[in-house]
């Protein structure tokens, strides 16, 4: 059965793959269907969401909380895209050299590893993005940073399970370098895993970058989801669509990530998927 069906046979996938096409699809729209700026103040403060105009009501400032929400779906968007990939570079990276070299280069490969994960991660995100000054870019930088060590672990362990295997052993018999048997022998069979976890780490790193906006540490001249939490909750009694429906979107977004990675994990890996009893054949 292809991946595709496998894939499609899990409803739950689906509906978070759905659910992901419609935030996506808010954020390529947000210039066309809200061609103005979300710190622009349209109206009169707290007005109740479908009154004058605003489909979702307004905030302490006027501002239309729709357009915010449209607006910070491509900040949350780009966060966890660019943070993810940049800690899939790192933590691959290292991953393999440890489970590929062995020796005391896994020794200090791990050791590294395990001194970044002595120290929580949010603690350790909020310190560095208060260091750099909060940016996009730093928000980016502090959460690739704190992402990167499970990545590590996972593939220096698929590495290690498939440095044994014969098509590895026959690469090396043909001289090919270390580099090249890395890269095209035992990369593309460790993909599954791989895959599986940018999904989830996404959807860490866009409740990462809410957090630190709710906390005030979000770049200033952007749109956060959690910015908009934080700015709405000393008036929550008065004004509670300001915190509830940006908290509605970011719930849904990681919902659907967490979604697609377990239609991911048991479309990549049916033999597990058979175990929890899902049927792929």
């Amino acid at each position: 059965m292809s991946f595709w069906r496998r894939f499609a046979r899990n409803l739950g996938a689906m509906v978070g793959l759905a659910i992901l096409a419609l935030v996506a699809l808010m954020a390529v729209l947000a210039p066309v269907l809200f061609p103005f700026s979300p710190w622009e103040m349209r109206g009169i403060p707290f007005m109740p969401p479908g009154e004058a105009g605003f489909l979702l009501g307004s905030d302490s400032l006027g501002r239309d909380v729709a357009a915010g929400i449209a607006h910070g779906a491509l900040v949350s968007f780009l966060v966890g895209g660019v943070s993810t990939v940049a800690a899939l570079l790192l933590g691959v990276t290292l991953g393999a050299l440890a489970g590929y070299a062995g020796g005391w280069v896994d020794d200090a490969i791990m050791r590294f590893t395990e001194f970044f994960q002595t120290i929580p991660s949010f603690v350790l995100a909020v310190v560095l993005v208060a260091i750099f000054t909060p940016s996009i870019a730093s928000i980016v930088v502090s959460i690739a940073i704190v992402s990167w060590p499970p990545v590590t672990r996972v593939v220096r362990a698929e590495f290690l399970s498939l440095r044994s295997r014969e098509f590895v052993q026959a690469a090396e018999v043909l001289g090919r370098g270390r580099i090249a048997i890395m890269v095209t022998e035992i990369l593309p069979n460790a993909l599954s895993p791989i895959i599986v976890l940018a999904s989830l780490m996404v959807a860490t790193a866009i409740l990462l970058e809410s957090s630190l906006s709710f906390l005030g540490l979000g770049d200033p001249n952007l749109m956060s989801w959690g910015f908009m939490i934080g700015s709405g909750r000393s008036v929550i009694r008065i004004a509670w669509w300001m915190s509830v429906f940006p908290g509605i979107a970011i719930f849904l977004t990681v919902l659907a990530l967490n979604l697609v990675g377990e239609g991911l994990n048991d479309a990549l890996n049916p033999r597990l998927a058979r175990r929890r009893g899902i049927v792929v054949t």
